[in-house]
């Protein structure tokens, strides 16, 4: 095991501070309350390692979302696609499937209910008091996704005895435009409203050779609306939030091929990573729908906390949450309509849970139950090309020599793929690398069936009902030691669904890829009927014995029946920890704990027409978790220190793999990880305080055929450096904030884009070179500005990416299964100038 020196990842103490006092009361010692045990605690205290960003911090550094977040939390991660399709990682452990049969690995917490099923969990940061980010197995403290963590959003709620109002307004290039605002207002003496919301847009930073709106744009609308109440020993939160997203599409794109014109062939650009992309929609796909994103998210939270006497409270948290989403993208990466796809996702949940804790003495425990109903849909049209596919099949896009002198690298004109001889010679080559002679009259006859606008569906469902019992306490041993246990049991009743269908007529192509594995009469009769004028859309019948085939999947019998299948499961999740603390300001820890992914009832397409659907049960993903840690407060706590180190072994560890055009959730057997993460801040006075972090995480998979691959989306190392200075200035401070992130190598796939791996029939294309993967890069940004002494207003220029750094976010997608991987260029510069003002309150 290597190591390096280690740093912590959380800002000035002040803004820390600040953020965490508009939503809760601070003492005067600790400075900062978390909540990460369901109680108030100073972060010393907490005997795990756990990374609080406050609100002030994020407003001091510009951090709007996950993504720029994760930067400064060691061992933590967010990739961000786009809102439809985040991935949150925490040390290793990716969360980011949109089945809707998938169990999450990652629990993404808002005020105490998860969010954290995919499509929904992406979530505007906005008006907040801090996230938590708790690392390690927190099953016990934050239920059935926290496999390896979890991340909590605390809300500011509505605040009695004070109005309050604060604004914000930034501008910057790309036509970024920022907005923000939020008024608390008591209603008399015992009751208070708040009401806070943000417009954010943003042009795309990725251009649109073919016109139009550029990719990988931002356009998101929030509102919050929250009611505190208090009566007697009662007090009741009601909180709303809504957020809608309609950004223009998230630009995949070809490295392989130059974007060019589809009707003319004419080169538009070149094929760097992170230049611009020629895309577009099939013609009539969903309606005629551009590319891009719908997504609307919505719920409604009620938590209800009521003390018993004094050593007992009982806390109600209740709550209703919905989302759909339809996002269309250019899966092939290039201006031809090789592939056009779509996901439709839709989900709600309700949850209750229910928490009786107990505080006196050296005992702090509480008892709970919950329940939760959750279902949702996945719905995935796919429109291809059939003559364009086939020619990406046989390496022949650029028209295979018929254009002299095209470069293999340039897309033919689209008309090309529309020629049967041109198309004939492509099933004939296709048929020869099967050991197939087809005879040039009946290939010329296929090709002319090949079909512009072949489209098929398919449909995966997902229902549970779980019920969980829960208990922790922390017991004080003497003065200054302490030991605390966790128990969970959780009982889930899964049904999975899942449909299929073609929906203009069979696939020729499909249907001839399948005939050439079939014996030779079966072969060769295959291939006379897909040569029968109007091949596509002949009914099957006695007289015509043809299946319906698919391309991307095979249909579910009846072109598109419902199979389904049912799943009970239940386990246990734990937790044992133990401090010292030799003084208040420095506490040590060890904990082990036993995380646990509940079992996954995975449906797989048929592998023929009306086929039926195979539904796997994946066994529980278990992971023991062994961390020790130190924490401490120094100088009059004005330096503050903790690090950790930690041991993972995985037994059963889910992966996703792609079959075709589908991807399928299987058991990758055992995997293991260690590594350090460690935090250091300095506060020495008003005017200054730095902050570093630095995390090292060895994760790899230890059986089966990924032996020694990394985890995907996770740096061996990433770090984060920065500072706030504040100087007075005539009536007010200036005010500069540069920070400085790094992280090393990293894969977008648990396969690690070999090419054993990716071979025939796992996809359907063969890719042989590994380059779906993003080097070490380091990103500087910076604020500068001008404020009142009582922080009241601000002015301030602001640069992220100061360099302009090229990187990639993600790269294989599913365009990897046609032989046409597809890369989505990280952000460039960002630049521009803000103001904001609040008023009342505290300030």
């Amino acid at each position: 095991m290597s190591h390096r020196v280690v740093f912590l990842a959380a800002a000035s103490l002040g803004a820390l501070a600040s953020g965490a006092a508009h939503a809760e009361e601070a003492n005067a010692d600790s400075e900062i309350v978390v909540t990460a045990q369901l109680r108030e605690q100073d972060p010393i205290d907490v005997p795990m390692t756990l990374s609080v960003v406050g609100s002030e911090e994020m407003d001091r550094f510009g951090l709007r979302e996950f993504d720029a977040l994760s930067r400064f939390i060691p061992g933590f991660e967010v990739q961000n696609q786009s809102p439809n399709n985040p991935g949150f990682v925490i040390r290793g452990i990716t969360s980011d499937s949109g089945a809707a049969t998938n169990e999450p690995r990652v629990s993404i917490y808002q005020d105490g209910v998860s969010i954290s099923k995919s499509r929904g969990s992406y979530v505007e940061l906005f008006d907040i008091a801090r996230v938590e980010v708790a690392k390690g197995p927190q099953s016990t403290l934050y239920g059935r996704g926290a496999l390896i963590g979890a991340v909590n959003v605390i809300q500011n709620k509505a605040r009695l005895g004070a109005f309050e109002a604060a604004g914000m307004l930034s501008y910057g290039n790309y036509d970024a435009l920022v907005g923000e605002a939020m008024v608390n207002a008591p209603l008399g003496d015992h009751v208070a409203v708040r009401l806070a919301g943000r417009i954010r847009q943003r042009d795309g930073y990725t251009d649109n050779l073919l016109g139009g709106d550029d990719f990988n744009s931002a356009d998101t609308r929030a509102i919050r609306g929250s009611l505190h109440a208090e009566t007697g020993a009662l007090t009741v939160d009601v909180i709303g939030n809504y957020q809608k997203d309609k950004p223009a599409g998230t630009g995949f794109k070809s490295i392989a091929f130059n974007p060019t014109d589809p009707v003319t062939g004419a080169v538009l650009g070149d094929n760097g990573r992170n230049s611009g992309a020629a895309l577009v929609a099939a013609d009539g796909f969903e309606g005629g729908k551009p590319l891009g994103l719908d997504r609307e998210v919505w719920g409604v939270t009620g938590i209800a906390n009521l003390e018993l006497g004094e050593r007992f409270t009982l806390t109600s948290i209740t709550a209703y949450r919905r989302f759909k989403a339809l996002e269309i993208f250019d899966a092939d990466g290039i201006s031809l309509p090789i592939l056009t796809a779509a996901e439709d996702a839709r989900g709600k949940q309700t949850s209750q849970e229910l928490r009786l804790t107990y505080d006196d003495g050296p005992l702090t425990a509480f008892v709970g139950a919950s329940y939760f109903h959750e279902s949702g849909t996945q719905r995935v049209p796919s429109q291809f090309d059939e003559r364009e596919a086939l020619a990406g099949l046989a390496g022949a896009l650029n028209g295979a020599g018929i254009l002299p002198g095209r470069p293999a690298t340039d897309p033919a004109p689209a008309a090309l793929f529309g020629n049967p001889a041109f198309t004939g010679a492509l099933l004939r080559g296709v048929a020869g690398s099967y050991g197939v002679a087809l005879d040039p009259a009946l290939a010329q006859a296929i090709a002319a069936n090949l079909k512009s606008n072949h489209l098929e569906t398919s449909t995966n469902g997902g229902r549970t009902k779980a019920i969980d019992l829960f208990g922790d306490a922390t017991l004080r041993l003497g003065t200054r030691f302490e030991l605390g246990a966790g128990l969970r049991y959780s009982h889930d009743d899964k049904r999975s669904t899942y449909t299929a269908a073609v929906l203009n007529g069979r696939s020729i192509l499909g249907g001839f890829i399948g005939a050439l594995s079939q014996p030779a009469p079966v072969r060769a009769a295959l291939l006379q009927a897909l040569a029968a004028p109007g091949a596509a859309t002949i009914p099957p019948s006695a007289a015509y014995p043809v299946p319906l085939f698919g391309l991307g999947a095979q249909p579910t019998a009846g072109n598109g029946g419902v199979d389904r299948a049912t799943l009970k499961d239940d386990g246990f999740s734990w937790r044992l920890t133990a401090r010292y603390f030799p003084s208040d300001d420095t506490s040590l820890y060890a904990t082990y704990a036993r995380g646990r992914r509940p079992e996954v009832l995975s449906a797989s397409g048929p592998g023929a027409p009306f086929g039926a659907t195979t539904f796997d049960v994946l066994p529980s993903e278990e992971v023991d978790s062994y961390e020790a840690g130190a924490k401490t407060a120094l100088m009059n706590r004005t330096l503050f220190l903790d690090g950790a180190v930690f041991f993972y072994q995985y037994d059963n560890f889910q992966t996703t793999v792609q079959q075709g055009t589908q991807f399928i959730v299987t058991n990758a057997g055992k995997a293991e990880g260690y590594g350090f993460e460690g935090q250091v801040r300095w506060v020495p006075g008003e005017t200054l305080s730095l902050f570093a972090s630095y995390a090292y995480n060895h994760s790899r998979f230890s059986t089966g055929v990924r032996d020694g691959n990394r985890f995907r989306l996770t740096p061996d190392h990433s770090a984060a450096v920065g500072a706030i200075l504040s100087v007075p200035a005539g009536p007010g401070r200036i005010a500069f904030s540069p920070t400085l992130t790094w992280q090393s190598k990293i894969f977008f796939d648990d396969d690690n884009d070999r090419p054993d791996l990716q071979q025939p029939p796992a996809a359907l294309v063969a890719d042989n070179l590994q380059n779906e993967f993003q080097k070490g890069y380091a990103l500087a940004s910076a604020r500068l500005g001008y404020e009142a002494a009582d922080k009241s207003w601000r002015v301030e220029a602001y640069v992220e990416n100061l360099f302009d750094k090229k990187f990639i976010i993600d790269a294989g997608n599913t365009g990897d299964s046609l032989g046409l991987p597809t890369f989505i260029a990280g952000p460039p510069r960002f630049y521009g100038v803000s103001a904001s003002f609040r008023f009342g309150g505290d300030q």
